[in-house]
């Protein structure tokens, strides 16, 4: 069975792709935009849509799924999500059953319609525009929709997942640079592009890789190191969730390992789950045939439910029984998950860690008064269940 794997911070690059030859990968149709034939404009049922953004006769429209009974009162987390589509096509419907599981959950999750070439004429640049005036947009209405303009998200897929990665880290392509902050508390991605511009030190591109290159660099509308992700990493990003396959043939594998290597350089924490022999989408709710429908956007979207819950941006899971969760620390989480079971040596040593941690800390408590430090490693993979 194939099962998702977690990579560590000291995994290192072997057998890399090049940034230039990933990038030519890139000028092929993204399967997001092809899948199910998604309808444009969308059919989001059960959602209301605002426009956040008008641009000259276009009017960008949010759709919003609210947590039920959810008043402008509230202050509760919020995230909006970017389609994928190359930047070129695609539909906001990509999102919506992420949308309404994050509803169900609490949050206010939205999708932001964007241009696009197909339907606008537009250069990839342009999209970064509106995906910064869509998370400005709902931190500006904060108040009167109900929302923590401290807890927004941004998360996305394919060229989404760059958008969503693009608010927190470009640099420019602003349309509003004195108004609110653009930049998201957190980022949940699937197979972004986020190495979009060559790396100093990676080979030298075959003249083929570089006349692709040219190709995508008219695309973007702007320096491909302007809009490259990766080449814009510093300190106090926030936190990122990041979902890729390793047979990924559109964003290789790489870059997105790399990306999130670069953050934790920065000790920005950033979960990375791979997918082995995964393509690009796989994520996609819809996917798969029998039994394997929808398995692995049903994984993914728990692993993004344990990050969230993380974060404490959600409640505990109910009990099985309908009561209400109760609120664990990610060890206390990872000791229950242990358990009493026999276990390998080296997972038996990690619990016996765990909880000679847990003693020593309990003892500190009671001579001290102080409290044991809770936040996650930096480096760690989202607890795939939240809480129990």
């Amino acid at each position: 069975m194939t099962r998702p794997n977690p990579i560590h911070p000291n995994r290192c690059l072997h057998g890399a792709a090049t940034a230039i030859a990933a990038l030519t990968l890139l000028l092929a149709v993204d399967p997001d935009s092809l899948e199910a034939q998604r309808p444009y404009p969308p059919e989001m049922e059960g959602t209301t849509s605002e426009v956040y953004r008008t641009v000259g006769d276009v009017e960008l429209k949010m759709y919003l799924c609210n947590p039920e009974g959810h008043t402008a009162d509230d202050e509760r987390p919020a995230i909006v999500f970017f389609f994928g589509g190359g930047w070129r096509a695609g539909s906001p419907q990509q999102f919506l059953p992420h949308c309404r599981y994050l509803a169900e959950r609490g949050m206010v999750a939205a999708v932001a319609d964007y241009r696009v070439a197909s339907r606008h004429g537009v250069t990839a640049d342009e999209c970064v525009k509106d995906a910064k005036s869509a998370v400005r947009w709902l931190r500006s209405n904060a108040d009167r929709l109900g929302i923590d303009p401290n807890r927004v998200a941004a998360g996305g897929g394919s060229a989404g997942g760059h958008l969503a990665a693009a608010t927190a880290t470009l640099p420019g392509h602003d349309p509003d640079p004195e108004g609110p902050s653009a930049a998201p508390n957190a980022l949940v991605l699937f197979n972004p592009a986020t190495v979009l511009a060559p790396v100093d030190g990676d080979p030298l591109p075959t003249e083929e890789e570089r006349e692709r290159f040219d190709a995508l660099t008219k695309r973007f509308g702007a320096p491909p190191e302007s809009m490259s992700p990766y080449h814009h990493l510093r300190e106090n990003l926030p936190p990122t969730i990041m979902f890729h396959g390793t047979a990924d043939e559109t964003v290789p594998h790489s870059t997105a390992e790399r990306f999130c290597l670069g953050l934790r350089e920065y000790r920005a924490r950033c979960d990375f789950v791979s997918y082995h022999d995964q393509d690009h989408g796989f994520f996609n709710f819809g996917r798969g045939e029998g039994e394997e429908k929808n398995k692995w956007y049903e994984d993914t979207v728990s692993r993004m439910d344990g990050f969230l819950y993380s974060l404490e941006w959600l409640e505990p899971k109910p009990n099985p029984d309908g009561t209400p969760g109760e609120r664990l620390t990610w060890r206390e989480s990872l000791s229950r998950a242990l358990g009493n079971q026999r276990l390998p040596a080296a997972v038996q040593e990690i619990k016996e860690q765990l909880e000679a941690e847990a003693r020593a800390a309990a003892a500190s408590e009671d001579t001290t008064g102080g409290e044991e430090d809770d936040a996650p490693p930096e480096s760690g993979q989202a607890d795939p269940d939240g809480a129990r």
